[in-house]
């Protein structure tokens, strides 16, 4: 065996990686390659690696107090703008549940990537109701929106800022978290009322007498209470729509029960229902209100098409709702910019646009505009990915380096995303092994200093314990690569013995940071216990399955 070949897969996102730099822009700066800065990627990378596969035993507990790093930040984000509002939801559940739970010194079962992931979600998702409730007050607020309506403005939305997770402490996060979910569902709640009363303005329904009108309020009030209830993250994970609108009106309904049927069933309509849908339904109403008396069979016909006048503006309501906080999630996630002096990312520019026309003017997206926009955002998460598994793949080696020993480097040559090389203790002056990244695929080999030629009997014999040897350190390089949330498997390549090469040209020392790195983590973990004493005593459980 002389190499092994595997397709790195993300499982989970590490709290705490950050931006690597960029590698130099003058070619002649470095010839044949471009530097990997791996003092960076070492520190990221290796930093958070002494927790999580040294201390696994107390990673759940230890998460409150993690500062979310702004790699792992924005990949989170990414993986969030592209699932449903449902998981979004379930994950918000999660995050409010796991800080009563810390609060309660109360036994956690979620690793810290967990943890992270599902407060990191939640916080796209309130950030998305933010933004698209903000949109929609400033739409209604312009002269001439939505014609005739009441004379008053739409409420401003006193809304604190949006969260920014990355750089946070994931207790702190959690904490702003629930304030700002519960100042957006208040807002929302004023503006939805607002919006009622401008639909029903519009509506101008003048049939009935007082107990109609009464009947029609409380409706309408019954319907702004569901409307609140059905936008809570628990409403949201069990996603049940309510479907009152589509039953039909029973036979036999007098004159009274007619005009009662025909108030439950208008004011019924959701607040954000588009007028003209709202008209038509209240036109049927008017009619069957006007039938009750002498036509009761007609009545009811009109009271059916009112329920499906309903039903469809009601379905409409909420698919917009939907897609403006989705374009909201989207624009945050293709809206991030790199920190400065980090390696940057393709601006999507295009899908930008599209995605302010949505909230600025409420235009929705065309199917083959909604595709670039998804395409945009799928592009983005996976060269972030990339870059993810690019770190890890660097800290891996260097924590691999620190635990046996040895000499390890790393470089960007022209057509690789990464090659690492490290030397194992007793393999110099001749063998080393070289990892390479292209393309998504990690190619680890043994090599042997020098050209392609024959080798005799003894350097071969070398070679073959020296393969030999690398198929256990594959082995401790796919553990350590695992506790960074990295899914790997290797083929074994069976060949006739090592690879020539050059071993370490034009590459950065990794072993030169470690000490620093190592020191950085100390100084970190003795901080985060401080600050666990000042917060009170925590447990243990019992069994010690990685749970707090």
């Amino acid at each position: 065996m002389s190499s092994g070949l595997a397709f790195p897969m993300t499982d989970f996102i590490a709290p705490a990686v950050s931006f690597p730099p960029p590698p130099p822009l003058e070619a002649q700066a470095l010839p044949h390659t471009g530097m990997l800065h791996a003092h960076d990627a070492v520190g990221h990378a290796s930093g958070h690696l002494a927790d999580a596969a040294g201390h696994a035993v107390h990673e759940a507990a230890d998460a409150a107090l993690q500062v979310l790093g702004s790699l792992s930040g924005v990949l989170l984000a990414g993986r969030a703008a592209l699932v449903t509002t449902r998981l979004l939801a379930a994950a918000a559940v999660r995050a409010a549940d796991e800080q009563r739970c810390l609060e309660r010194q109360q036994a956690l079962a979620a690793t810290a990537a967990e943890q992270w992931q599902a407060a990191a979600f939640a916080a796209v998702r309130v950030n998305a109701r933010r933004h698209a409730l903000l949109a929609r007050a400033g739409r209604a607020a312009r002269p001439g929106a939505g014609g005739g309506g009441p004379a008053d403005a739409p409420p401003r939305p006193d809304l604190p800022p949006p969260l920014t997770p990355i750089g946070e402490r994931l207790c702190d996060l959690r904490q702003d978290l629930a304030r700002l979910e519960e100042a957006v569902q208040r807002a929302e709640e004023r503006h939805a009322e607002w919006e009622q009363r401008r639909l029903a303005a519009a509506l101008r329904v003048t049939e009935g007498d007082d107990d109609f009108r009464r009947a029609l309020d409380e409706s309408r009030r019954r319907t702004l209470r569901r409307f609140a209830e059905e936008r809570t993250a628990g409403a949201e994970e069990r996603q049940v729509p309510r479907q009152t609108a589509e039953r039909r009106a029973a036979p036999g309904l007098d004159a009274d029960e007619v005009r009662g049927a025909g108030a439950e069933i208008l004011g019924e309509l959701d607040p954000q229902a588009a007028a003209v849908t709202a008209e038509l339904a209240a036109a049927a109403v008017g009619h069957a209100v006007r039938r009750a008396a002498d036509d009761p069979r007609r009545a009811r016909i009109h009271l059916n098409e009112a329920r499906k006048f309903v039903r469809d503006a009601n379905r409409d309501a909420r698919r917009t709702r939907e897609a403006e906080e989705r374009a909201a999630q989207l624009h945050e996630f293709l809206a991030y910019r790199t920190p400065e002096g980090a390696e940057d990312i393709d601006p999507a520019s295009d899908a930008l646009a599209l995605l302010r026309r949505v909230l600025d003017e409420g235009v929705p997206l065309s199917p083959a505009e909604r595709d670039l926009v998804e395409r945009r955002a799928e592009e983005r998460r996976c060269a972030l990915e990339d870059l993810y598994v690019r770190e890890q793949c660097a800290g891996a080696l260097a924590e691999l380096a620190h635990r046996f020993g040895g000499r390890a480097t790393a470089a960007r040559p022209e057509g690789q995303e990464l090659r690492l090389d490290w030397t194992p203790p007793g393999w110099e002056p001749g063998h080393w092994l070289r990892a390479g990244l292209v393309e998504g695929s990690l190619r680890v080999a043994t090599m042997y200093r020098g050209a392609p030629g024959e080798r005799t009997p003894e350097q071969r014999a070398l070679d073959d314990a020296r393969c030999h040897e690398t198929r256990e350190l594959l082995g401790r390089f796919q553990e350590i690569t695992g506790t960074l949330g990295l899914e790997l498997e290797f083929t074994l390549e069976q060949t006739e013995g090592a690879l020539p090469g050059v071993l370490g040209e034009d590459a950065w020392n990794l072993d030169d940071v470690l000490d620093d790195v190592v020191a950085e983590e100390a100084g970190r973990r003795a901080a985060r216990e401080r600050d666990a004493s000042r917060e009170g005593p925590r447990h243990r459980t019992a069994d010690g399955d990685r749970r707090r």
